[in-house]
C-alpha cells in the first residue's frame, strides 16, 4: 500500500488560484439565505458577498468596496443594488459602481469583481472561474430531489476547521458507519467493513456501490420505515469535484433488486457540498432528502435531525483528525487500506484539475 501524505498547515493560504480546481460550479448556500441582507462568505480563498436583487434575481460581487476596502457585506441592499456601508457607494450586480454619494460623475474604473451565481433547485451555485471574468463553459448541476413529490429535505451549514478533502475522504468511505454513527445510521461494523465495493471512474466522476442484503436496520431507517430485524441496504456514492451525491436506504428483505434504479423501499438522497474556503477551512453545504411510508407518520423532520446529528459526529472526527495531522506533521503519512479506493481516485481528479499531477 502507497503512504498519501497530506499538504500541511504551513501551506500558505494565499490567493493561490492552482491551489484548487478552478473552472467549477461550487455550492454557495441555500436560495433562502439570500432575503433583506447580503451575505459574506470565503471560496477558494476568494473573499463573496452574495445579494438578492428587489427583482428576486441572485447576484454575487467581491467583497469589497473599490474606494476603501470595506467588506460590501457590510452595506444594505436597495432597489438598485448593494450600498457599501462607509461612504454609500452603491453598486449594481454585474459589480458597476451607479452612484457616489455627492460625487456626479461615477469613474469607469469604480467598479468590483462580479461572479455568476445561479439559483438552482433551491441551491445556490457560484462559477468560480480560472481567469478573472471567466465564463461559465456549463450550466449549474441539477438536484431535482430538492422539488420531487415523493421527497421532502432539509439541510444546513457547516464550517470546518479542516481541509475540504477530508471530508471527500470521510463521505466516499461509509465503512465508518458502524464505528462512528451506531445512534442513527450505522449497523453492524463488520458488516460494513466486508461487504463488496464496486467502485468505477468516468472522466471527472468516480461511484462507489456497496449492497448489503440481510442488514440489521439502524435506528434512523427504524424510525422511518416498518422494517423488522432485517432490511436489504444500499449505499451509492457519487463524487463529483464540487459536490458528492450519496443515496443510501434499504427494502424489506428479499423484496426488490438492489440493482433495479426504481427498487421501492425507503431512500435517503444526501446532497453534500463541499467547498474550499482556505487550504485548512471549508464549507460543508448539505441536505437530505427522503420519502415517506404511506403507513407511517410524517417522519422527514426526524430524518433530518438524525442526518445533523450524523454530521456533527463526523465533524468532531475530521477536525479533530486534522489537528492530529497539523501536530505530527511530516511523520503524520497515511497506510491505505481496502476501503480507500475510492477516495484515493477522487484525490487523483482533485490533483490533476488542482495542476498538481
Amino acid at each position: 500500500m502507497n503512504a498519501v501524505t497530506l499538504p500541511l498547515p504551513s501551506i500558505p493560504a494565499t490567493s493561490g488560484i492552482a491551489s484548487f480546481p478552478r473552472d467549477q460550479w461550487y455550492m454557495a448556500g441555500f436560495g433562502s439565505e439570500l432575503s433583506d441582507k447580503p451575505v459574506g462568505r470565503t471560496f477558494l480563498n476568494d473573499k463573496v458577498v452574495m445579494f438578492r436583487t428587489a427583482d428576486g434575481q441572485v447576484a454575487a460581487l467581491e467583497d469589497r468596496c473599490c474606494h476603501r476596502t470595506l467588506p460590501l457585506s457590510c452595506g444594505t441592499l436597495e432597489t438598485t443594488g448593494l450600498r457599501c456601508g462607509y461612504h454609500g457607494m452603491l453598486y449594481a450586480p454585474d459589480g458597476q459602481c451607479l452612484e457616489i454619494p455627492g460625487q456626479d460623475r461615477v469613474p469607469a474604473k469604480a467598479r468590483v469583481r462580479s461572479y455568476h451565481l445561479v439559483e438552482k433547485n433551491q441551491l445556490l451555485w457560484i462559477w468560480m472561474p480560472a481567469q478573472e471574468g471567466g465564463a461559465p463553459t456549463r450550466e449549474a448541476p441539477d438536484y431535482p430531489w430538492h422539488d420531487h413529490p415523493d421527497y421532502k429535505w432539509g439541510g444546513g451549514h457547516y464550517h470546518y476547521r479542516a481541509p475540504w478533502q477530508l471530508i471527500h475522504d470521510n463521505l466516499m468511505d461509509l465503512s465508518h458507519l458502524g464505528y462512528v454513527h451506531l445512534k442513527t445510521i450505522g449497523g453492524n461494523a463488520r458488516l460494513h467493513m466486508n461487504a463488496p465495493m464496486k467502485v468505477t471512474a468516468e472522466g471527472d466522476t468516480v461511484k462507489v456501490v456497496r449492497h448489503m442484503p440481510g442488514s440489521v436496520p439502524p435506528p434512523t431507517y427504524l424510525a422511518a420505515w416498518p422494517f423488522g430485524a432485517a432490511c436489504d441496504r444500499w449505499q451509492e456514492i457519487e463524487f463529483h469535484v464540487s459536490h458528492l451525491r450519496i443515496w443510501t436506504g434499504a427494502a424489506l428483505p428479499g423484496t426488490a433488486s438492489l440493482e433495479d434504479p426504481q427498487r421501492h423501499g425507503f431512500h435517503m438522497r444526501g446532497l453534500h457540498g463541499i467547498t474550499p474556503e482556505t487550504q485548512e477551512t471549508c464549507h460543508y453545504f448539505w441536505s437530505m432528502s427522503s420519502n415517506q411510508h404511506p403507513d407511517m407518520p410524517d417522519t422527514s423532520q426526524e430524518v433530518v435531525d438524525q442526518t445533523r446529528f450524523t454530521f456533527d459526529e463526523d465533524r468532531l472526527v475530521i477536525e479533530a483528525q486534522w489537528e492530529n495531522i497539523r501536530a505530527f506533521g511530516p511523520r503524520a503519512e497515511w497506510i491505505d487500506i481496502h476501503v480507500d479506493v475510492g477516495a484515493n481516485r477522487a484525490r487523483r481528479i482533485v490533483q490533476r484539475l488542482s495542476g498538481q499531477a
